[in-house]
């Protein structure tokens, strides 16, 4: 299979000129460019020590503006037809599951069943001292959320209703993370997707998709429908993170300093 391209969109940080609605028309040149996937990232609040990001260089300073995903995409919902809507990764467990089944599904039916929904548990402490919640037990909230919603989604939560449901009709999860046997247990009982984390090799996203492949079959499940993203670091990772099996690549929009057409024209010759 030929991955997809997907082009993360910068909904933190400065402003586009304009405003923030710059975001909506970068998402509609994507769109009109071929770009097939957007992508938007989540912080509900910052503290102060960013310093302390696991993964390099923190984008932003601690006051530095950060959009809440899920806002975002119904708005490029609104204004776009055929890409496909992801966040990358969305904090599940700091948004109640009930609300947070409401609003993904609404989203979903109202972009025509495009949501991919992209989700983890951050690293931040003070996102779960902000909401009350034990930032230890990030990782069972994670999974206690994305099951409620699964169950709200298909009806089998007793006495109660969260209509409409999704256009899709299993909505895809993507798990983010390195693949300790809980989290592929996550993916293989939950989700659809991997997300591998920050800074992992061609080599980590090639190794992590057997091991899941291997995990879905033991399971019952069809392997082939195991969805990866791979992110890009330049050009020339393209042919390998595809020799690997990711099913999209994420080409961030520093790596050219060309229009939006010509990033993908970038991305096919490098297949």
């Amino acid at each position: 299979m030929t991955p997809t391209l997907t082009v993360a969109l910068p909904s933190f940080g400065d402003a586009p000129a304009g405003g923030w609605r710059g975001l909506i028309d970068l998402a509609v040149a994507a769109e009109e460019a071929g770009v097939d996937r957007v992508v938007v990232s989540d912080h509900v609040i910052l503290g102060p020590n960013v310093d302390q990001y696991p993964w390099g260089r923190f984008p932003v300073a601690p006051d530095g503006a950060w959009l809440e995903p899920l806002t975002v995409l119904t708005a490029i919902a609104a204004a776009t037809s055929r890409v496909r809507l992801a966040t990358g990764i969305l904090i599940a467990p700091l948004r109640p599951a009930a609300v947070l089944a409401k609003t993904v599904a609404t989203l979903d039916q109202l972009s025509g069943g495009r949501v991919d929904l992209g989700v983890g548990t951050g690293w931040q402490r003070e996102e779960y001292d902000a909401v009350g919640l034990d930032f230890d037990r990030r990782g069972q909230l994670l999974t206690e959320t994305i099951t409620s919603c699964r169950a709200f989604w298909e009806g089998r939560v007793p006495d109660v209703y969260c209509e409409p449901r999704p256009v899709q009709a299993r909505l895809p999860i993507w798990f983010s993370g390195t693949l300790t046997p809980r989290n592929i247990r996550r993916i293989v009982e939950l989700g659809d997707g991997w997300l591998p984390i920050t800074g992992a090799t061609v080599d980590d996203v090639r190794v992590g998709i057997e091991q899941l492949r291997t995990a879905l079959t033991a399971a019952g499940r069809d392997p082939d429908a195991l969805q990866v993203q791979g992110s890009a670091r330049n050009f020339d990772d393209i042919p390998a993170l595809a020799a690997a099996g990711v099913t999209t690549i994420n080409v961030f929009l520093r790596l050219t300093t060309g229009t939006l057409p010509e990033l993908v024209d970038s991305f096919a010759k490098y297949l």
